[in-house]
């Protein structure tokens, strides 16, 4: 019984060692547990922190890159706008200039009456013309020498008409608009004309009955009196340059500083000649009337050097005229 006892004290002693032993081994594992929880812990919180800061640095560097980025955009955008505001300035100073002369082109038009003005003319002159000397030529058959005699009361002789009236026509076409570049609004045209010149009508210019019966008794036999009436005539063609002033204008003078001339004569010299060459000078103005409607006044001399067998046609021609622009 003693000894049973004594198995359980030592049994009971041996298990209270165990637990403390069981105990003191669970409180050491918790604690190292515990300490290396602690430790990896810190260890986490340590680089987290160093996480944290590589990650601030390295947004910090991206934002500074994002802002000067931004800036560079912006500066474009700046300079973008600019040559839009440039460009959209030089394109309204074009359209305010083609405004300005679209309104100028229509002052104009309103001021020509709505019509363009034609710079080129046809016209229709005539007048008054004088001869400086006699005509001469065509020397009257009724003159026979010992005869004397006149014809139904007429003078005798060489033709010494020097009055005429006169008509015709022409046109100018426009060469150039400011004299070939040498004078602004100082407009050359070449001019072609012709006109007509009457100087009078010489009567038959045969022989009478008389006459022919007082030739036949001296032994001349001429045919009879022809009874027909010559009217003495002046066909003149010409062609000249004209220098025309104040170009767009309605009042417009102008000069002829030297034209060739062509005559024709009727009734021919007394070497049966019918043409004479010469030269014309002249002056003038018109004035715009309405739309393309033009008058005008001008004089003119023609000149041939000497005379061409016996016959002149030196003189002046003066009258108006009427233009049609075209």
């Amino acid at each position: 019984m003693k000894k049973a006892n004594t198995r359980l004290i030592v049994a009971a002693v041996s298990m209270l060692v165990a637990g403390s032993l069981v105990t003191s081994d669970a409180m050491a594992h918790k604690r190292k547990k515990h300490h290396s929880h602690k430790r990896h812990h810190a260890s986490r919180s340590h680089s987290s922190g160093s996480y944290s800061s590589y990650n601030s640095a390295a947004s910090s560097e991206v934002n500074s890159k994002v802002d000067a980025l931004e800036a560079q955009v912006r500066a474009m955008q700046d300079e973008v706008s600019s040559l839009r505001a440039n460009s959209g300035a030089a394109a309204g100073s074009a359209d305010a200039a083609k405004v300005q002369e679209l309104d100028s082109w229509m002052q104009e038009a309103k001021a020509n009456g709505g019509t363009k003005s034609k710079d080129n003319m046809v016209f229709f002159r005539g007048g008054y013309a004088h001869n400086n000397s006699d005509r001469g030529g065509t020397l009257d058959p009724t003159n026979v020498p010992g005869v004397g005699s006149s014809n139904s009361g007429v003078v005798v002789g060489s033709i010494g008409d020097r009055d005429a009236w006169y008509f015709g026509a022409g046109f100018d076409f426009s060469l150039s608009d400011d004299m070939f570049g040498m004078m602004s609004g100082t407009e050359v045209m070449a001019e072609l004309m012709f006109d007509y010149k009457e100087l009078g009508t010489r009567q038959s210019n045969g022989l009478s009955p008389q006459e022919t019966a007082t030739l036949g008794a001296l032994g001349i036999n001429l045919p009879a009196a022809n009874t027909e009436s010559a009217t003495v005539n002046q066909l003149s063609l010409a062609a000249s340059p004209k220098i025309k002033f104040m170009k767009g204008s309605a009042f417009r003078p102008w000069l002829i500083p030297v034209g060739f001339e062509l005559s024709i004569i009727s009734p021919p010299s007394d070497a049966i000649t019918v043409l004479t060459p010469g030269m014309m000078f002249g002056f003038g103005a018109d004035y715009k009337v309405w739309n393309n409607i033009y008058v005008g006044a001008d004089a003119r001399y023609h000149y041939t050097p000497g005379n061409v067998d016996g016959v002149n046609t030196d003189g002046v021609t003066a009258g108006g005229y009427l233009g049609i622009g075209f």
